[in-house]
């Protein structure tokens, strides 16, 4: 069946998309001992999906906050290593500097320099998802309309400006986290197979004049 894409992507129609989540395992690190076990079985799979929580900071001058909460997913499984909690334990540094899987993520120098405040570490091999699309002409490059544009489904970012940082995440806050690195690694996939079967076109929305 052919695919089409859309260069730009309207914010509206995304409203009207049925909303789409994560629904398989999602697994709460708390442990360097349950972040060894993690990062081992993440490291055997060829490609993972990545993304970062923080706390917002609503006080003025207070500047931002430390990384709290690394979701790293495969297709099937998701983990929430909870940093605010463990730090940034050797087994992670080892993940995030890895140089053989592919790791796909939005926006991942900026969550690369966030986490290097915790701890100074090498980034190893990671894939620019925003940089990618373009190769299929896609302008709009926020992770929901991304979504939208390849799936037709909406995610949901109710969640974005909850405490990362409490004792206990609720199982809405896991949801959304495990859906936000689930999706970069879903996108990836559908696009990579298009990119080399070519069963897409691509819809071109001229931009609206101010």
């Amino acid at each position: 069946m052919l695919k089409i894409l859309k260069n730009r992507f309207d914010k509206e129609a995304i409203n009207a998309l049925p909303v789409v989540s994560f629904e398989g395992p999602i697994h709460t690190i708390i442990s360097e001992e349950e972040a060894d076990k993690a990062v081992d079985f993440l490291l055997s799979h060829p490609i993972l999906g990545f993304d970062t929580e923080t706390k917002p900071s609503f006080t003025k001058g207070r500047g931002m906050n430390k990384v709290a909460l690394l979701q790293v997913s495969t297709e099937e499984q998701t983990f929430l290593f909870r940093l605010n909690q463990i730090g940034l334990p050797k087994s992670v540094v080892r993940l995030l500097s890895d140089r053989e899987v592919l790791k796909v993520a939005l926006s991942w120098q900026d969550d690369m320099r966030q986490l290097q405040r915790r701890k100074r570490f090498r980034p190893g091999r990671f894939l620019e998802l925003q940089r990618y699309v373009k190769y299929f002409g896609i302008e709009d490059l926020s992770l929901q309309k991304l979504y939208a544009n390849v799936f037709g489904k909406k995610i949901s970012k109710s969640q974005r400006l909850t405490n990362w940082e409490a004792d206990c995440l609720t199982e809405a806050q896991k949801r959304y986290a495990a859906t936000d690195s689930w999706a970069c690694v879903r996108i990836f996939n559908e696009l990579h197979a298009l990119k080399h079967n070519g069963n897409y076109v691509v819809d071109r929305v001229e931009a609206e004049e101010d």
